[in-house]
C-alpha cells in the first residue's frame, strides 16, 4: 500500500487525530503547587462559651462515673471530630494515671485540646455543675427530713447498698490491679493498716516507695503515649501557676475568716491529691478524715452521702458537696466541691505536656502499680468499715444480696441505687 493510500485509510485518521490530541496535552502547562515549608495551619479553637454549654448538657446525664468517658469520646471524637480516637485515647490514659475523678478529667482533657487552658476550664466546670447543683438540693432535702419515718428506712436500705457498690468496686479494682503476689502483698497491707485505724496517705505513700523494690526487674511496658502539640507549653503552665495562686490566696482567706471552711478546703485538696484510681479511690481518703480523724459525721451519714453521690449525676467525689453542707451549709457545699476537684484539673493541664516523658519513667511505672494495688485494700477496708455499721437483718442481707448480684450483671448502678430504695421503704 502506499503513502497516499494510508494517508487516505480511516483507521489512520483516526490515530492521527489522538496523537494530535495527546501532543497537545502534552504542550499544555503543567502547575505544580509550591512546596510548603511552614507549618501546618491550627486547627480552629473550639469557643470557651460553647465547650461550657456541650459539656453541661452532657454533665446532666453523667450517671455511672468512669463509665462516662465513652459518652465523652463520642461526643469529642464521633459527633463533634474536636479530637481523632488516637488523641482521645492518649487522653484516657493519662487521666487513668493521675490522681483524681477520670470522668472529669476527660472533659477538661478535651476541653484543653479543643479550646486550650480556657477551654479546658469551661469543659470541668460544664460537666461538673450539675453533680454539684442536685447534689446541693439533695443535701437541703437530707437535712430537712432525714429524720422522717420513710427516709430513715429509705436511707437503711441505700446504707447496705453502697456496702454492696464499694464491695463490687474493690472485686473490679481487683480484677484489673491484681496480678501477682506483690500486688497482693500490697493490697493486704493497705486493708490491715487502714481496719486498724491508720492513715490512708501513709499507706499509698508507703506502696509507692514499696512498690520500687518489690517491681524491681518486672516488666511493667510504658503505655507509649506521643500526644500532639498543644502549642505554648509555657501558655498552659501559666496558666496553671494562676490558678494556684488563686487556691492559695482562698485558701489563706478561709483560715482569717472561717477555720472550719479552712480545714474542709485543705482536707477536700487533700484527698483529691492522693485519689489515684478515680472517683472511688478517694472513699477510704475522704471516710478516714471526716468520721475517724474529724468526727464531722459518722458512718451512717457518710454512707448516707455516698448514696446521694450515687442518684446524681457526676463523680462520686460529689459527696464532698455533702459534706460541707452538713457542716457549713451552702457555703461549706461550694468549698468542698471547689477543693475536691481542682487538683484534678491542675494535674491534667501540668501533666499532659510531659506525660508521654513520664510514663517512660521506670520509678514512676513502679509506683502507679503499687499505689493502684494498695487501694484494692483500702476499698476493702471501707467494705468491712461500712459493713459494721450496718444492723444487719433477713430484709437488709436480702437487699444486699440482690444488689451485689444486680451490679455483677453490669446493671446501672442508678438502678439498682433507685430500686433498693423504694424497696426499702415498703420493707424496712
Amino acid at each position: 500500500m502506499d503513502r497516499a493510500s494510508r494517508v487516505a485509510d480511516p483507521g489512520n485518521s483516526a490515530l492521527r487525530e489522538e496523537f494530535a490530541r495527546l501532543a497537545a496535552m502534552n504542550e499544555a502547562p503543567i502547575t505544580v503547587p509550591a512546596p510548603t515549608t511552614g507549618p501546618r495551619p491550627a486547627p480552629t479553637k473550639v469557643p470557651a462559651g460553647r465547650l461550657f454549654l456541650v459539656f453541661l448538657r452532657l454533665g446532666l446525664t453523667a450517671f455511672g462515673g468512669p463509665a462516662m468517658v465513652a459518652y465523652i469520646r463520642d461526643l469529642a471524637v464521633k459527633k463533634y471530630r474536636w479530637l481523632s480516637q488516637k488523641v482521645f485515647e492518649d487522653g484516657t490514659a493519662l487521666c487513668q494515671s493521675i490522681p483524681g475523678a477520670t470522668a472529669m478529667q476527660a472533659a477538661g482533657y478535651v476541653g484543653l485540646r479543643a479550646g486550650g487552658p480556657l477551654g479546658a476550664l469551661a469543659a470541668f466546670v460544664g460537666f461538673g455543675l450539675p453533680a454539684f447543683a442536685f447534689m446541693l438540693a439533695f443535701s437541703a432535702a437530707y437535712r430537712a427530713g432525714h429524720d422522717l419515718r420513710p427516709v430513715l428506712a429509705m436511707f437503711h436500705g441505700l446504707n447496705v447498698i453502697v456496702v454492696a457498690i464499694i464491695a463490687n468496686a474493690a472485686l473490679t479494682f481487683g480484677r484489673t490491679s491484681l496480678r501477682n503476689w506483690r500486688d497482693g502483698v500490697l493490697a493486704a497491707g493497705a486493708a490491715a493498716f487502714l481496719v486498724f485505724h491508720g492513715s490512708p496517705i501513709i499507706a499509698i505513700a508507703a506502696s509507692a516507695v514499696l512498690s520500687n523494690f518489690l517491681y524491681r526487674g518486672a516488666d511493667l511496658p510504658a503505655k507509649h503515649v506521643h500526644a500532639p502539640s498543644l502549642g505554648s507549653r509555657s501558655r498552659i503552665l501559666a496558666f496553671a501557676a494562676f490558678l494556684v495562686t488563686l487556691v492559695v490566696v482562698g485558701v489563706a482567706v478561709l483560715f482569717l475568716l472561717d477555720r472550719r471552711l479552712f480545714e474542709l478546703a485543705t482536707l477536700m485538696l487533700k484527698v483529691d491529691l492522693f485519689a489515684f484510681g478515680g472517683g472511688f479511690a478517694s472513699v477510704p481518703l475522704m471516710l478516714h478524715e471526716v468520721v475517724d480523724v474529724l468526727s464531722w459525721l459518722d458512718s451512717k451519714m457518710f454512707m448516707d452521702g455516698i448514696a446521694l453521690g450515687q442518684i446524681t449525676p457526676g463523680p462520686i467525689v460529689i459527696t464532698a458537696a455533702f459534706v460541707g453542707y452538713q457542716i457549713a451549709g451552702v457555703l461549706g457545699a461550694v468549698v468542698g466541691t471547689i477543693a475536691i476537684f481542682t487538683p484534678s484539673f491542675l494535674m491534667v493541664l501540668v501533666t499532659v505536656p510531659y506525660f508521654d516523658r513520664l510514663q517512660h519513667s521506670r520509678w514512676f511505672r513502679r509506683a502507679l502499680r503499687g499505689i493502684l494495688a494498695s487501694f484494692v485494700g483500702l476499698l476493702v477496708a471501707v467494705t468491712i468499715h461500712f459493713g459494721m455499721a450496718i444492723a444487719w437483718s433477713i430484709p437488709t442481707g436480702l437487699i444486699a444480696a440482690v444488689a451485689v448480684a444486680a451490679l455483677l450483671a453490669r446493671v446501672d448502678v442508678l438502678w439498682v441505687v433507685l430500686g433498693g430504695a423504694s424497696v426499702s421503704v415498703f420493707v424496712l
